[in-house]
This record gives structure tokens, sequence and C-alpha cells, in this order.
């Protein structure tokens, strides 16, 4: 009698493939309407569209390429959306983002600054423009505690990177310090401890 047939092993579950930009153009409109909905506070809807309703990032991924955008001369956003842009389909995907990014808004802000001439000097208008400001830093200081849940995993550990996080606060804040200062001082510090930590 012929020996029985083991059973063939069942293949392992595929991961489910990874939200992913489409095209060039998806990725013109998806930043267009980035650009268009960030008054004052673009960290938190960038975090929101890419992070949790698009998926194309995880947290962990949008705190790293954001640090690298923070560094890089120009604006931080722009600079996320070229990377992003070139991450996914190189040159064209980087032009189409930062098309995305700056043509619609450019448009709308041009008009804004036109009807602003004739209104800046009213006080509901002054006004208004201050309690703005306080939603911005709100929105800000918002997305910064939802992101500090990726320091769990940083090399360096929750404690030390909350003692960077606070030098820094107090440095800008407090101290007064130019960014040119900080992200040099504080910035390379934290770079070169990370480097001595996954070093072998």
């Amino acid at each position: 009698m012929a020996p029985a047939t083991p059973p063939s092993p069942i293949p392992p579950l595929l991961a489910e493939p990874r939200p992913a930009p489409r095209n060039c153009t998806d990725l013109f409109w998806s930043f267009t309407w980035l650009a268009l909905q960030g008054f004052g506070g673009v960290l938190a809807v960038v975090q929101r569209e890419l992070v949790e309703r698009k998926r194309w990032m995880t947290n962990e991924e949008f705190v790293e390429e954001w640090a690298v955008a923070q560094i890089m001369p120009g604006p931080n956003v722009v600079n996320l959306s070229i990377t992003i842009g070139d991450r996914y389909f190189g040159w064209r995907g980087a032009l189409a983002a930062l098309a995305g990014m700056l043509l619609f808004p450019l448009m709308l802000v041009l008009s804004l600054a036109v009807v602003y001439a004739q209104f800046a000097s009213h006080p509901a208008v002054a006004g208004a423009l201050r309690g703005m400001g306080a939603v911005a830093a709100g929105l800000i200081a918002g997305t910064g505690l939802k992101l500090s849940a990726t320091l769990r995993t940083h090399p360096l550990g929750p404690a030390v990177c909350s003692v960077i996080t606070v030098l820094t606060v107090v440095a800008m804040a407090v101290l007064r310090w130019p960014l040119v200062w900080t992200l040099p001082l504080l910035g390379g510090t934290a770079c070169l401890l990370t480097w001595r930590k996954l070093a072998p």
C-alpha cells in the first residue's frame, strides 16, 4: 500500500497591498486638496490626509519625512510633497506634487490678497486674523501630541526624546534662538546620539 501523500502546506496569507497614489494625476489632485485645506495649520491637514485617510505613510515614516523637509531650505510642506512625489514616480511625481501644492493655492492667495488690501485696516478683520492665529497654534500643538506616540519606538527611548523636545521648545520659545542655531545644535545632537545607538 502506497504511503499517504502529506497534505500540502497552506500558503501564507498574502499581505494586503499598501495604498499608494495611482499616477501623477492622483498626486496632483491629492496635494491640491491638501494645499486648499491648509489655512494656517497645514501640518495637521497633511498628517491626517497622508497617514490616516490615504495611508500612503505610517506615522513613523511621516515623522522622518517631515524632519527631513524641515531641515531643507524652503517651505516644509512643499519639500515634503516633492520627496513623496519623487518616491512614487521619480521627477515626474515630484513635479506633479509640487504643481498640486502651488498652482491653485497661488491663484487663491493672489485673489485674497487683492480683497485683503481693501479691508486690512478694518478692526474686525484684524481681530479675526488674531483669532485664526490661536486656532493655527492649537492645530500644530494637537498634531505634535498625536505624533509623539512614535517616540515609543525611537532608538533613544521616550525619556531622551522628551528631554530633547523640551530643550527645543525652551530654545525656541524662551531663549528665542534662531532656527539656524537650534537645528544644528539640538538636531545635530539628536542625530549623533541616534547614530551611536544604532552603530554596531
